[in-house]
């Protein structure tokens, strides 16, 4: 057909203008190509040469840099002129084909021209933009008023001929002039804005302050229109993660306006707005707030979800059109011709348009990606606005603890677990709901859309198909809300197991011993058998869901169709009946969501009411007197201020102490007149009750001065301190604290004292998971002279050089766990580190030893706070400091006794101060026996000491394995440590699955093949039905009697268009019950995958679980000692959970989705061959895009979880340690320090759900091309009529390629995740265990063997592993029958390697221990231990009776039993107890002292008849009474057998009434020469 711009028709002149230039429709079109050549010419020259960047000189992200007005508007515009630009030209071409004499190339030429220029002119804008240089804007100024001009005259031209609005291009002229007219108005708005051209002064332009920082990386708000709806930006992230992984500094800041202060402000503020002056006492709506602060963008969230439903119809309806129209003729009726015809050419109507299939495919790949488009954008705002509420809540929630009253916490009507779950669970709720909450009011509108839509394709049959899906929506309801249930009750099972789990790792050095492990073992295996009746019950209604979901839509076909057939005595045509199966598909989803939507609102509702109820809770009172509000107290809020120094440095730091002598009063300062710090005057205060805790208090603090304050126990000391913080509440009176001296305001330069603060050390220590510098300093400046003498004076420099890395070692919560002393001391350094006028101790020596006490006495409080002239309060127990004190308070029963000197005390209440005195010579008694003692700070640095040789010993090894790793992976270039990152775990899959059973996993893919394989042949048997009906020209269906789905398949395809055979129309009676059948087999196949799937992970986890728990149980002591307990835990907590709980549905929704997109391909390509080979390069983008969003979601993700711990750690340990904050006023530090962390956690939440935004944006494009080349090949490959429902089918699956292919790599990138679980519990399965076998067999053993107790140890070398140093070498002795043996030897000599030897606990490489004449390492372990009895230093007791501690394999009588009990010298206490001896023994044995439980230790040594009974430092951590008890038992009960005692104080063993029966090995350094001491 022979090319050229005006047609070269025979009939037509159409290049004359007799009538006038303009009235040739051809140089109209002509004219209309100028602009666009003249914008192509001058703006390709300008992009390609380009023009040096004219931006300012700021340092910023320039491509993000948003300079002009109208921004936004312009990218709509434009993108609309686009698109009215692509109907212009389907109109030109489809006009042109419907003339079909010659190509008239003028009326398509103008229209893609256009198009090219419309883009050029977007791109121009979007480089002139990011380069500051409006003047070339220009250019773009002349096109529009070009374009707007040439546009008008072919409209004006148009109404002259009378084409009106009926006919299709009138139409698109007017909208594309009223485009260019709305551009042309955007750029003369930006030239009115920027003054750019015709303005003297053109206005200078600041970029926006976050892109000033560079901190921020977030740039979503700040990117243009194109790259926000396709997360363009986040492309160089995501790439990069593939080279090296994403770390927070790559993720940066976030911008202003989603920050956690920013958006805390707009909630509070909408909060706050709700109290007026005339009801100032009312509880302001949470809702409210939240619909104030956060209201506008849900309402555009909710818009885009609006459009992106809407436009989610136009797929079935263009599959409707599609298979309708197929083979229509293009042909137009020659009348219809000549009256359509203008200017020479044809003018169609939009319907004609409409009515062409390419045309459609075009229209239905433009609707998926606009409706994708707007989907994301509606997910990705609720996301932002849901994580902006959450920090909002979270600062919120902060503010108010730290305001809340003291009594609230300490009176348990707040407890920590409340505050925890508010912060862990219902701002999560609430930031859950608001994701969702657009489909609240999305879901009814598309239902209802949905249904109209389905009534108008197939009358009232669809209704009976919506009804189905109707009404089992309540089920799926139920279902949920029973999913729900069930999930409560698993975790009060799982957390029971995770008790008993952590109670076995905690004592499992004694369960070895006493071979008690399979009993405790048997206990865990109990209650994880309940978990798992209770994760049935949870899998089988998840499946249940599932098979709902799956099912729901094939019920609904089927019912549709069966009465679709009744009405009309037929099937109904592919084009119905493929739309029809669309909208279903469409239908499904939101009612399966509705459920899951309506069960977060009421989730919601409760979250929000909890809140309500917190922020509603009472605060502290109003404590204007340290802030000096109040002109009332404003003196009291100026606590002295003395001209500071640091350290006195010219002073020495030691200088001798008048030893314990009244100190003598200082000489006041002119200016310090008997001043007083804090007064209290007439206070009575409470915790909350009406009762008050402190009654009737007159006292007073004199600054510079130590004041102490001593009384019994419970009778008010804390309290009083508490209270002149103001944590209390006060009934009456005041508290006043002293103003400040005139002449010493001036001071307040670099380190002056703040007049604001007290330094408070706490009874209950509190540290803050930090360093341990971070812990003394607190904020504080750090001055290096004056850390180290508080170090020092508070002897932490030993505790310090044993941590792994010195001060810089994380303690706290999360960090190293230290002893109760070592943590007290830390507290009083903070208090003594900072620099304030006032300092409170709170029994600072009660964790302490003597020789600890007194060193803080003497050196920290006497001379390193009284040198600085601070005012110190402390309250003590230890009488003994008294003469120390220059002002001492006396307090009983919650009232002051007396005030004043140890002098006045003295003479005025004698009765008093003998009191003290008797109870002073007590103390000095206890004094002596602890100076004999090995004071306690020796055992707490020994235990510190004993977790971190273990631990180096396992970190060398590690270390070696990594360098090996590292030398490999040098080796290796950096492609290959890519790969491994993008790599699948499938050995960990492999692993996974197969802990769940060959048969199940066989079970599983069989039954997902066939599902999949069913429903592809229900659609197959659709198509091949709804056919037949159509070909009303006839396809002989005779031979289509074989009912399998792949021939009707091939017979439909095969079939020639010939008449109608009798046999035809008979056959038609089987297609409706094979159709039925077919879906029966459907639904009950679905219901057997979704069963398949979740007991399929049911019994992987049920095995990976018991493997666990037997490994690490059987596991040698070394294990425990190199692997830390909270890593042990993970494995049985999270790991286990994630295994439980979340890998099952995720595997599911991955087969799911997987086998859904390959059945569609696999229908399309068999139907048109020829897609295939578009397929390749659509496989190769997938292939990319899922490989690059795995790893950075992978990071990402861990990013989220890392940042989310300290976020709650800091909000319990706030709640936990509020008393000292408030008292240091470093209330601004730590909401600080909340805002900063809720920000990183919201920045990687953010990033997550952007990269999330960007994988689906990218598959749902690749799905709508899918779509595109689908329809494209199916339309120009089938001709033949018969084929309706073939291309039908293959349109509907092509279309929920598009729903699933994000899906696929969603899963996959969380299956890699939670396969990590599988992976760290699958390291642990590797262990080795302890050889419980032995070379005899345990029948040899005599049955009362070791019946003498002899013990004979021959040259006995001892390691704790083939890796390490031996601790024993060479060691010989000889033990006789009944001898009592003493072993002692100074800290590492090897004495309890020795205690575990006896036991085979160890490596005995070298040498042998024979017990009454068997080698020990013979015997099988069970035999051993539980023939021996051993008493540990630290005693171990189990939650439950005392009788499952004393026996737990039950095997003694209860008057054995209560012997015990008698001889440990417990019986009476017993007796005394509830339920006697089943009486119940908290975790750890919380409900008994240190000293009973070391007794009930050894009764249960003695209700085992062994022979030999080994005392391993078992009076370390007793009082001096306990351990007589103990040492007399020993002698009396334990008279015939031998005793092994291991010490190191001397005097353990060589008590006088044993020496002369008692023998004492000395135990040199690692060597251990036979030394024997006789006394």
């Amino acid at each position: 057909m022979a090319l050229s711009f005006c047609g070269n028709d025979l009939n037509i002149n159409a290049y004359s203008v007799e009538q006038g230039v303009l009235n040739n429709g051809c140089f109209v079109d002509a004219l209309n190509l100028v602009p666009h050549v003249f914008l192509l010419f001058i703006t390709f020259p300008i992009l390609f040469i380009g023009w040096g960047s004219q931006s300012s000189k700021v340092q910023i992200h320039h491509n993000t840099w948003l300079h002009f007005p109208g921004h936004n508007l312009r990218w709509i515009l434009t993108f609309s002129l686009l698109f009215v630009h692509v109907c212009e030209f389907a109109e030109g071409i489809v006009s042109n084909n419907r003339m079909m004499q010659t190509n008239h190339l003028h009326l398509f030429m103008p229209a893609f021209m256009g198009f090219i220029a419309a883009t050029t002119s977007v791109v121009y804008y979007h480089n002139i933009e990011t380069s500051n240089f409006p003047k070339l804007l220009l250019v773009l100024f002349i096109y529009w008023v070009l374009a707007f001009i040439t546009k008008s005259i072919k409209l004006w031209k148009f109404a002259e001929y009378s084409v009106g609005l009926q006919h299709l291009r009138f139409c698109i002229t007017a909208l594309l002039v009223i485009l260019y007219g709305l551009l042309m108005a955007v750029e003369i708005n930006v030239i009115r804005v920027r003054k750019y051209v015709f303005f003297a002064n053109p206005q200078k332009v600041k970029p926006p302050e976050d892109l000033q920082d560079l901190g921020v990386r977030f740039l979503q708000p700040f990117v243009n229109l194109l790259s926000k709806a396709t997360y363009w930006w986040m492309n160089p992230l995501i790439i990069g993660a593939h080279k090296r992984p994403i770390e927070l500094k790559k993720i940066g800041k976030l911008p202003i306006a989603m920050r956690a202060l920013t958006n805390y402000l707009r909630l509070k503020d909408a909060y706050e707005d709700q109290r007026t002056a005339e009801d100032p006492d009312r509880s302001p709506s949470i809702w409210r707030s939240m619909y104030r602060a956060f209201g506008r963008p849900i309402l555009l969230s909710s818009t885009f979800r609006y459009l992106a439903d809407l436009l989610g119809f136009a797929g079935p309806l263009c599959i409707s059109g599609i298979v309708k129209y197929l083979n229509t003729d293009n042909e137009v009726p020659a009348t219809d011709k000549s009256k359509e015809t203008y200017f020479g050419v044809y003018f169609m109507s939009s319907t004609e348009l409409l009515q062409n299939t390419s045309v459609l495919a075009v229209l239905l790949f433009l609707a998926l990606v606009l409706q994708r488009t707007f989907l994301q954008a509606s997910y990705y705002v609720t996301i932002e606005t849901g994580i902006n509420l959450r920090g909002a809540l979270l600062a919120m929630i902060y503010n108010k603890i730290l305001r809340l009253s003291t009594s609230n916490m300490s009176m348990g009507e707040m407890t920590l677990g409340q505050i925890n779950n508010l912060v862990a669970i219902e701002t999560n709720q609430l930031m859950w709901f608001l994701f969702l909450c657009p489909n609240l009011w999305a879901m009814p509108v598309q239902i209802v859309m949905g249904v109209i839509l389905l009534y108008y394709l197939l009358g009232s049959s669809a209704l009976v198909g919506a009804s189905v899906i109707v009404l089992l929506a309540p089920v799926q309801y139920r279902i949920a809300t029973k999913l729900a249930d069930t999930q409560k009750s698993t975790l009060e099972h799982s957390t029971d197991r995770l008790k008993k789990t952590t109670e076995i790792l905690k004592g499992i050095k004694l369960l070895k011993l006493y071979a008690w492990e399979n009993i405790f073992c048997d206990s865990v295996e109990e209650t994880r058998g309940k978990e798992l009746t209770s994760l049935k019950t949870f899998a089988f209604y998840t499946s249940m869901s599932i098979f709902m979901n799956a099912a729901i839509p094939i019920a609904a076909v089927l019912s549709t169709f069966v009465t679709h057939h009744f009405i009309n005595k037929s099937g109904p045509s592919p084009s119905e009946a493929f739309a029809a199966l669309a909208l279903f598909h469409i239908l499904v989803t939101p009612l399966f969501l509705l459920s899951t939507v309506v069960r977060f609102a009421v989730k919601a509702l409760v979250s929000v009411q909890k809140l309500g109820e917190f922020l509603q809770s009472d605060e502290i009172g109003d404590d204007s007197w340290r802030n000096g509000d109040m002109s009332v107290s404003l003196e009291a809020s100026k606590k002295h201020l003395g001209a500071t120094k640091a350290i006195n440095r010219k002073q020495p730091m030691r200088y001798q102490m008048d030893n314990y002598e009244q100190p003598t009063r200082r000489q006041m300062r002119p200016t310090e007149t008997e001043d007083v710090a804090v007064k209290v005057s007439n206070g009575f205060f409470t915790w909350g009750s009406n009762l008050s805790t402190l009654s009737d208090i007159n006292i007073r603090i004199p600054t510079g001065q130590l004041t102490m304050i001593v009384g019994q126990v419970g009778c008010g000391k804390s309290s009083l301190l508490l209270a002149m913080l103001g944590e209390m509440q006060s009934i009456d009176g005041r508290v006043h604290w002293s103003e400040l001296p005139d002449c010493e305001r001036v001071h307040e330069g670099n380190f002056s004292k703040n007049r604001y603060s007290v330094a408070y050390a706490a009874q209950k220590s509190w540290l803050l998971n930090a360093t341990v510098e971070d812990n003394i300093t607190f904020g504080s400046p750090f001055n290096k002279q004056r850390y180290k003498t508080v170090i020092d004076t508070c002897s932490l420099q030993l505790d310090i050089d044993l941590l792994p890395f010195g001060d810089q070692t994380e303690i706290g919560e999360r960090g190293i766990n230290l002893s109760g002393g070592q943590r007290q001391r830390i507290c009083v350094a903070r208090a003594l580190y900072q620099n304030t006028n006032i300092v409170f101790l709170d029994d600072p020596f009660s964790a302490l030893d003597i020789h600890l006490s007194d060193h803080l006495m003497q050196e920290g409080i006497l001379k390193f706070l009284q040198d600085d002239k601070r005012t110190v309060v402390l309250v003590t127990h230890k009488l003994q400091y008294l003469i120390h004190a220059d002002w001492i308070i006396a307090m009983k029963d919650g009232t002051v006794l007396r005030e004043g000197t140890l002098k006045d005390i003295q003479t005025h209440d004698v009765e008093l101060y003998d009191h003290w005195k008797t109870l002073m010579n007590r103390q000095d008694q206890g004094l002596e026996k602890d100076i004999q003692q090995d004071s306690q700070t020796t055992l707490e640095r020994k235990t510190l000491r004993r977790a971190f040789y273990s631990r180096e010993a396992k970190n060398q090894v590690d270390d070696e394995d990594e360098e090996e790793e590292e030398e490999e992976e040098e080796d290796d270039n950096m492609s290959t440590t890519t790969n491994r990152r993008s790599k699948i775990p499938w050995r960990v899959c492999w692993c996974y699955m197969s802990s769940g059973g060959f048969f199940m996993v066989f079970l599983m893919v069989s039954s997902k093949l066939l599902k999949h394989s069913v429903i592809v042949a229900i659609d197959c048997w659709l198509a091949s039905w709804t056919s037949s009906k159509n070909q009303s020209t006839g396809a002989d269906m005779s031979n289509g009697t074989d009912m399998s789905s792949g021939t009707s398949l091939a017979t439909v395809i095969s079939s020639n268009a010939t008449l109608p055979t009798p046999g035809a129309l008979e056959n038609k009676d089987y297609y409706l019950p094979v159709f039925i059948v077919l879906c029966a087999a459907g639904i009950t196949l679905c219901l057997l995958t979704s069963l398949t799937v979740e007991f399929l992970g049911l019994s992987a986890a049920t095995n990976l679980h018991h493997n666990l728990l037997n490994k690490i149980i059987h596991a040698p002591i070394r294990f425990f000692d190199i692997t830390p307990l909270g890593q042990i835990l993970n494995r049985f907590s999270a790991d286990t959970n994630i295994i439980d709980q979340h890998i099952p549905p995720t595997l599911e929704s991955l087969t799911r989705s997987t086998l859904l997109c390959l059945s569609a391909i696999g229908v399309i390509s068999f139907i048109t061959p020829s897609f295939l080979i578009s397929l390749v390069p659509l496989a190769v983008a997938f292939y990319f895009i899922q490989k690059y969003f795995r790893v950075a979601s992978k990071d990402l993700q861990d990013l989220d979880d890392s940042t989310q711990l300290p976020l709650l750690c800091h909000f319990s340990e706030t709640a936990e340690g509020l008393t000292t904050i408030r008292a240091f006023r470093h209330e601004a530090r730590f909401k600080q320090r909340m805002l900063e962390l809720t920000d990183t956690n919201n920045t990687a939440y953010l990033f997550l759900s952007a990269a999330n935004r960007w994988l689906e944006v990218r598959t749902d494009y690749l799905g709508a091309v899918i779509v595109l080349t689908a329809a494209v090949t199916l339309i120009w490959t089938t001709k033949s009529p018969s084929t309706g429902g073939l291309v039908g089918l293959g349109l509907t699956y092509a279309l929920t390629v598009t729903n699933y292919l994000n899906w696929v790599v969603r899963n996959l990138a969380d299956l890699e995740v939670q396969m990590a679980a599988v992976k760290k519990v699958n390291s642990f399965l590797g262990t080795e265990s302890e050889n419980y076998e032995g070379s005899m067999d345990a029948s040899q053993v005599p049955e009362n063997w070791p019946q003498d107790g002899e013990i004979k140890i021959q040259d006995l070398c001892v390691r704790y592993d083939p890796m390490l140093k031996p601790v024993l070498k060479h060691v010989n002795a000889y033990i006789k029958p009944g001898q009592k043996v003493g072993i002692c030897g100074r800290t590492g000599s090897g004495k309890s390697s020795l205690s575990l030897a006896f036991f085979n606990m160890v490596d005995i490489f070298e040498g042998k221990i024979v017990i009454d004449g068997i080698d020990i390492c013979k015997l099988p372990l069970q035999t051993l231990r539980s023939r021996l009895s051993i008493i540990l230093q630290d005693p171990v007791l189990f939650s439950g009776s005392i009788r499952f501690n004393l026996d737990p394999e039950r095997m003694c009588t209860d008057d054995r039993l209560w012997e015990a009990l008698e001889i440990a010298q417990l019986k009476n206490m017993v007796k005394a107890l509830p339920g006697g001896i089943d009486a119940v023994v908290t975790e750890g044995g919380e409900n008994f002292s240190v000293g009973q439980r070391q007794l009930f230790c050894l009764a249960r040594a003695f209700v085992r008849k062994s022979s030999i009974l080994i005392m391993d430092e078992a009076t370390a951590s007793i009082d001096m009474a306990t351990e007589n008890i103990l040492q007399k038992v020993v002698m009396t009960a334990f008279a015939d057998r031998t005793v092994v005692t291991i010490a190191h104080r001397v005097h353990t063993i060589l008590t006088a009434d044993l020496c002369k029966q008692l023998i004492a090995f000395l135990l040199p350094e690692l060597c251990w020469d036979y030394t024997i001491l006789i006394p």
